[in-house]
């Protein structure tokens, strides 16, 4: 005879404390944490602590030196009305809608390329384009100094070699973002390593496919190349979005380097995060760079949010129905 199932009790399910003290119990779980409490302390020690102290310095007028005043709003609203901001906020943004897709379409050529020469030679290329990347930010700077002086600069003379008389790409205000666009493509050596290795997962049996169906070269590369990389493109694009709207080191080396350097610089040069470094530690103005840390941090935030929504569209993931 069979049992009634309604009469068969059944458990109230856990409470979230229940559970938590359940888990806890477990040795795995607490091990877990002790291996992560480094990561925790640090996190909290340099990351969330500092952000917490830039958010209230941005509502006071700190030097340094004296104790900090509360100001209420009045950073904030010196950033929105001062003219420097929306200078330096336009570099950044104009360089980094240029600098973007150009970086990452060279990338995707050469890992396209390295792709196709395949074998220990793709690995000699691959560790070539990648070597530039491991410099020191500020050698990179002190290097495209030289690179591109107006003078005697090594492009200008490549340059002349074609009869074309270059420009002073480090003074002619028309030409600064243009040099400094041309100095970050040094670094691109990450973005063609993970490319590659995104090109590398594309199955070979989809490609024979398009073949079969007549594609061509270039549509098999619209069509199964970009949608199989597409979760890879999506991470370059974001990682150097929000490594351009942070861009500092190398232009500061360049142009902001010494007191003489920062008398002659354009304002073409200045990028945001230069203004709000110059701000805290040349005029000591710690809450008014505090805030400008904050607009950032919402214009990274935004631009990334975005992103992120364009790619549930755009990018195709193994074993999405669309």
């Amino acid at each position: 005879m069979s049992a009634d199932v309604s009469t068969v009790p059944v458990a109230p399910p856990m409470s979230r404390g229940r559970r938590w003290r359940a888990a806890w119990r477990r040795p795995e779980t607490r091990w877990a944490y002790l291996f992560l409490l480094p990561w925790i302390l640090g996190f909290l020690v340099f990351t969330a602590g500092p952000m917490i102290a830039s958010l209230v310095l941005s509502f006071t007028d700190y030097d340094v030196i004296n104790a900090a005043t509360y100001v209420g709003g009045e950073n904030y609203q010196r950033m929105v009305e001062d003219p420097q901001v929306r200078t330096a906020l336009f570099n950044t943004l104009l360089y980094t809608v240029i600098h973007v897709p150009l970086s990452i379409a060279i990338a995707l050529a050469l890992a396209v390329l390295l792709n196709q020469i395949g074998g220990r030679f793709a690995g000699f290329f691959r560790t070539v384009f990648y070597l530039p990347a491991m410099t020191p930010t500020v050698a990179v700077g002190v290097l495209f100094l030289l690179l591109l002086n107006g003078q005697n600069g090594l492009v200008n003379a490549a340059l002349g070699v074609f009869g074309i008389d270059g420009p002073a790409w480090t003074t002619d205000p028309a030409w600064v973002r243009w040099g400094i666009i041309i100095m970050s493509l040094w670094t691109i050596g990450g973005t063609i390593v993970i490319l590659f290795a995104a090109l590398k997962n594309v199955p070979a049996d989809l490609y024979e496919a398009a073949r079969i169906d007549g594609a061509g070269a270039w549509r098999q590369f619209r069509e199964v190349t970009v949608p199989m990389i597409s979760g890879s493109l999506f991470f370059v694009i974001i990682v150097n979005t929000i490594a351009s709207l942070q861009m500092f080191t190398e232009v500061y080396t360049m142009f902001y380097g010494n007191a003489q350097s920062q008398l002659q610089a354009s304002d073409s040069a200045l990028f945001y995060v230069i203004y709000l470094f110059r701000q805290g530690f040349q005029f000591l103005e710690m809450g008014y760079a505090s805030a400008l840390a904050w607009g950032l941090f919402v214009i990274v935030l935004v631009v990334t949010l975005v992103q992120v929504k364009l790619g549930d569209r755009f990018v195709y993931y193994e074993g999405d129905d669309r």
